[in-house]
């Protein structure tokens, strides 16, 4: 089996690399900090082309490979972690559902703007009482003739706080008692009436990731932002996030790569009885050691991807 990188593959890698090194790294202690959200670097990672990096281009992605989009999800997290997960939720999840289960007319409306990253997108599952246990989930739907009405509140959502967020896709329960429970997906624009962004979550860390709760309150959106089959819509939530999964190992492997990095740099430089601490046989085999779990962990999720 040839685990070897594509010539494209590398490429996008090493752009990647170059950019998170020059824009991002230098300013993520920073934006740590503040929480300021870095509209700057979204819009100079959308003139790469990085969110639509898999997707092809009739709908203005790259025509690239998951293994690429992962590449770049990794070298990103190294610089700063809020950047990768942003594309997982925008890329992997939100822009692959659309693009996997939506009509001809949806991706044309919703799916182009994400993939050329005039917008993000969200994702709507987690509830307060439904978080491992996401079928428990209680936001209801009600088709009122040419429009769904849905009310529930979704937390810990990613990306809908920035102001360039369009919609979030929200899994909700329709009420059709004749056929058992049914989960539906739907496409929510931000500016739907009933929609209100609700307090912004306080997190240990990435604090320039705008993370909101979502407050549906008779939210009504038109009949065809129905996504998907309407008997499936958990099924479809559950698919995109094992792609997120994908992500979200990248994103762990770029942030420990940037741990053996500080690692190497500090063992270098710190002398203890005359010497680099590096030297000394012990400080090796813990270097070592860190550099295979790494690359195991990198072969896992490209062999994933």
């Amino acid at each position: 089996m040839d685990f070897d990188l594509t010539q494209e593959q590398k490429m996008i890698r090493d752009e990647v690399r170059n950019f998170a090194r020059k824009e991002i790294a230098p300013g993520a202690e920073e934006r740590e900090r503040t929480g300021e959200y870095p509209y700057d670097i979204i819009a100079k990672m959308a003139q790469l082309g990085l969110m639509g990096i898999p997707f092809p281009e009739e709908y203005g992605g790259m025509g690239g490979d998951w293994v690429s989009l992962h590449l770049a999800i990794e070298e990103l997290s190294r610089a700063d972690l809020v950047f990768g997960a942003l594309m997982d939720v925008t890329t992997s999840v939100v822009a692959q559902e659309l693009y996997v289960f939506g009509t001809q007319e949806q991706k044309k409306k919703w799916l182009v703007p994400i993939v050329t990253g005039e917008k993000l997108g969200a994702f709507g599952l987690t509830e307060p009482d439904a978080g491992s246990d996401a079928a428990s989930l209680r936001t209801t739907a009600k088709l009122v003739g040419d429009e769904w009405v849905l009310n529930g509140t979704k937390q810990f959502i990613t990306n809908i706080g920035f102001e360039n967020a369009s919609i979030v896709l929200v899994a909700a329960e329709v009420d059709e008692a004749d056929k058992g429970r049914i989960i539906s997906t739907f496409i929510v624009p931000k500016d739907a009436p009933g929609f209100k962004l609700g307090k912004s979550d306080r997190k240990m860390a990435w604090h320039a990731l705008a993370t909101h709760e979502v407050i549906l309150s008779d939210c009504r959106i038109p009949k065809e932002n129905l996504l998907g089959d309407p008997h499936r819509g958990f099924a479809q939530h559950l698919t995109v996030l094992e792609t997120g999964r994908i992500s979200i190992a990248a994103m762990a492997v770029g942030v420990a790569q940037a741990c053996l990095t500080e690692a190497l740099r500090y063992a270098k430089g710190r002398h203890q009885f005359g010497q680099p601490i590096f030297n000394f046989q012990a400080v090796q085999f813990k270097l070592a050691d860190m550099a295979v779990a790494i690359e195991l962990a990198r072969t896992q999720y490209l062999k994933a991807a």
